[in-house]
């Protein structure tokens, strides 16, 4: 495992991470709980394999990721990097001490290394901002009294408000969105990087996307045959402004694989990365032919997300990403993803997002085209 300077905390952070999201689940009584018998032996076998630093979050597995990560922290905790959120549900600066309470009791532990201001954006940060005693103050306290040894911050916000918070001061590390798919945080990470802060990618295999097999995307490296996935995370730990790659892993073979490829010395080349980027550039060109995703068609009466719908339907014609296509859709149609949609089926042919498409688009005839690929 190779392990890299994370930030100006003076820790080395192995360069791949443990996330907790996706452990190893079982139903009991119609109920889903972690199933602990495979999770803690799990995290474990990844903390032997020289992974140092652990991610969880109150509400991640049914709320119970905390309680699998602290028992698979016993004779772990002086070699293993802690880390998990607050998600700040109010201004209150006690109860924001409540909530990380809450979490040092259900990981069993006295102290957090890393703890995140979940999910923060710009908005949010200013209103703490002056404060009689709210969540920046009751962080601050919280590190005097050696509850947690770090603060830092999870980013979902657009990313021309990063540079903002990443500016104040507050923070020592930060976890962001980057992947293949998704490189909008790239200026961010280094510029995170030029500020001293520690940066930790998060779904650097895009939230599992990249974990299904494209031939597109797998011929981006000439005469190199590698899994999607594999490209995916070599991608991500080839920028020297990420310090980490946080990956989800909920088997053994995924945490070896991963393991593999980030104890490689000789991740890509500059000009693999280049040749890479360009190609990627030139696959979402293609994607916006289709829909550019700028919402204009919202909202529809029938309660169809269109641009998530297309953008699932990218995914499989542009990516070449067949099977998590299929599979996004299905958990749509069947409510299982937390995306408030009805499926493409449900279309009412009553025009209105044709009417409001700037790229003139037949949406009614893609819709129906697509909801016959996918199903």
């Amino acid at each position: 495992m190779l392990y890299r300077e994370f930030g100006k905390t003076g820790i080395k952070l192995s360069a791949l991470g443990f996330g907790a999201m996706r452990l190893p689940m079982k139903e009991v009584n119609g109920k889903k709980i972690v199933d602990e018998d495979l999770a803690v032996p799990l995290m474990q076998k990844a903390f032997d394999m020289g992974i140092n630093y652990v991610d969880s979050a109150p509400l991640y597995c049914e709320k119970l990721s905390e309680t699998a990560v602290g028992k698979a922290l016993k004779g772990y905790r002086d070699k293993v990097y802690l880390s998990t959120k607050n998600p700040i549900e109010d201004n209150d600066g006690d109860h924001w001490t409540e909530r990380l309470e809450k979490s040092l009791k259900k990981l069993d532990t006295d102290y957090i290394d890393f703890y995140h201001f979940w999910g923060i954006n710009l908005e949010g940060f200013k209103s703490w901002q002056g404060l009689k005693y709210g969540p920046l103050e009751a962080a601050l306290k919280a590190k005097e009294q050696g509850l947690i040894k770090h603060i830092s911050f999870s980013y979902h916000d657009k990313p021309e408000n990063y540079k903002e918070i990443a500016d104040s001061g507050f923070f020592e590390s930060t976890l962001v969105q980057y992947n293949l798919l998704d490189r909008s945080n790239e200026e961010n990470i280094a510029y995170a990087k030029s500020k001293g802060l520690g940066v930790i990618v998060m779904g650097p295999v895009g939230g599992g996307r990249l974990g299904a097999p494209s031939q597109k995307i797998q011929g981006l490296l000439k005469n190199k045959p590698v899994s999607t996935a594999e490209l995916a995370m070599r991608f991500v730990l080839a920028n020297r402004n990420a310090d980490m790659a946080l990956s989800g892993m909920s088997n053994l073979d995924m945490v070896k694989e991963n393991v593999l490829i980030a104890s490689r010395e000789d991740h890509l080349t500059d000009d693999e990365v280049r040749h890479i980027k360009a190609m990627m550039e030139e696959n979402k060109n293609l994607a916006k032919l289709y829909c550019t995703g700028c919402n204009y068609c919202k909202p529809c009466p029938a309660g169809i997300d269109i641009p998530y719908i297309f953008e699932i339907m990218n995914r499989y014609i542009v990516y070449e990403l067949k099977e998590h296509a299929k599979s996004e859709y299905k958990d749509l149609i069947n409510k299982l993803t937390w995306i408030k949609s009805e499926d493409a089926s449900k279309c009412t042919a009553c025009g209105s997002c044709e009417q409001k498409c700037p790229q003139k688009l037949p949406v009614i005839k893609q819709l129906r085209e697509t909801h016959t690929t996918l199903v």
